[in-house]
């Protein structure tokens, strides 16, 4: 194919996107320098980075774009390789090539893409760009700001060309980043719910979501685009949460416990179950959200029996309200050889939370990783008592507070025990 029949065919191949494209995957008009593509799973957001990118690519031979996202791995993976990526999106005579060694994308006519890692913005301080793709700026690590110190940096040097530019593309979480971009007069808005990219998706997909998360915050947040604001008076805050995040799990735990808020029934309520482990300096990492939903007794004590298993708990903590000789018996039918403490619940959940609450604020609890529909309870529990959030009950939240207390809050403010 020579340079006119490639010309010919990737003006075909910009038609049939445009054709296809609904309006959300679409590059505003006006002067702006950031273009904020904020939607759903599903949305279309990825194919609408890679084709802006590839517009600017092959319209330039001299663009020099930055690639970032959360790790090289998900540059590569999502945004170079994936299936809505740049190799895919590009039609076969102006396809890239990609040297991994590298971390670069080269264009037939020499415009280049090199890929970077927001969990290391001092990569980006030096290397110059003329536009930018930045996926998922939602999830890029909080920790020490990091996702704020990569976005300095991008901008920084963002200095080649004559229109520098910046598409950013994110699942909607209220991050102090994408918060900044919002307010930012430089910013134009796209996005919306998963279904608007309904040709795109199939309609199983679609029905399934929606029967799982029905309107919960999760489903509003993953699947409707919305940004979640805080909810005032809540014990805990999303941007509290962000500020809690743990770059990776760490090894030095005094303790492990897995702790349970059976459901009352199996079609009901959910059964929280969450992993926490203390550290030798007495704070304290959240490991995982093993709850499920809809459980049989024998199928949620598994979950829990699992849980303790995987993480190598020293000990199974269990809100015993429900029927503590059910709980006991039901758990050790699971094969549970752990101690099994059985707590019971004096007070509501909002104020048995408070005081945990409370280590967060002093930055004594952090999360190893998002645990998206736990943080969603959290952040609906509030002051003083009550509860708005997704569910019937905060039965995640509730799994957290008895695994914290019984790790940090001593003996003495610790639930009354049964012995079994």
């Amino acid at each position: 194919m020579d340079g006119t029949d490639a010309r010919i065919a990737a003006r075909d191949w910009d038609n049939l996107f445009s054709l296809t494209a609904h309006p959300g995957q679409l590059p505003p008009s006006g002067d702006w320098r950031v273009w904020l593509v904020m939607g759903g799973r599903g949305f279309g957001k990825t194919r609408a980075g890679a084709e802006w990118v590839r517009s600017i690519a092959e319209s330039d031979p001299f663009a020099r774009i930055a690639l970032v996202a959360t790790s090289l791995g998900e540059a590569r993976s999502v945004m170079v390789e994936g299936e809505s990526g740049l190799i895919a999106c590009s039609p076969a005579g102006q396809r890239p090539k990609f040297e991994p060694s590298l971390h670069r994308l080269r264009w037939p006519n020499g415009a280049q893409a090199i890929l970077y890692s927001a969990a290391e913005p001092e990569s980006l301080r030096g290397p110059q760009h003329s536009h930018a793709w930045c996926d998922e700026i939602g999830k890029w690590p909080q920790a020490h700001d990091r996702a704020g110190q990569c976005w300095n940096n991008l901008t920084l040097g963002l200095r080649l060309g004559k229109e520098q530019r910046i598409v950013a593309t994110t699942t909607p979480r209220n991050t102090a980043l994408v918060r900044r971009l919002i307010d930012s007069e430089n910013t134009a808005i796209s996005g919306g719910p998963t279904r608007d990219n309904a040709l795109n998706l199939p309609q199983t997909f679609l029905t399934a979501m929606e029967q799982e998360f029905g309107n919960s915050l999760l489903a509003r947040q993953e699947l409707g685009g919305e940004l979640i604001e805080e909810i005032e008076g809540a014990l805990w805050s999303r941007a509290l949460l962000e500020r809690s995040r743990a770059d990776a799990a760490v090894a030095d735990y005094v303790r492990i416990v897995v702790a349970v808020d059976p459901p009352a029934s199996s079609d009901g309520d959910e059964c929280g179950i969450v992993v926490a482990g203390l550290r030798n300096d007495g704070s304290s990492v959240v490991l995982a959200d093993c709850s499920v939903s809809k459980a049989s007794p024998e199928r949620w004590a598994r979950a829990v029996a699992d849980a303790a298993q995987i993480w190598a708990a020293d000990r199974v903590v269990a809100e015993a309200n429900q029927g503590g000789a059910m709980v006991a018996s039901v758990l050790r039918a699971a094969e549970i050889s752990l101690p099994l403490k059985l707590v019971h619940a004096s007070r509501g959940k909002a104020a048995r939370a408070e005081p945990v609450a409370a280590l967060y604020e002093a930055g004594r609890v952090k999360h190893c990783g998002t645990f998206a529909a736990l943080e969603d309870q959290m952040c609906a529990l509030m002051a003083g008592g009550g509860y708005e959030g997704p569910g019937r009950s905060a039965d995640r939240a509730d799994a957290l507070v008895w695994a914290l207390t019984e790790l940090m809050l001593g003996q003495q403010a610790r639930p009354r025990i049964s012995a079994i």
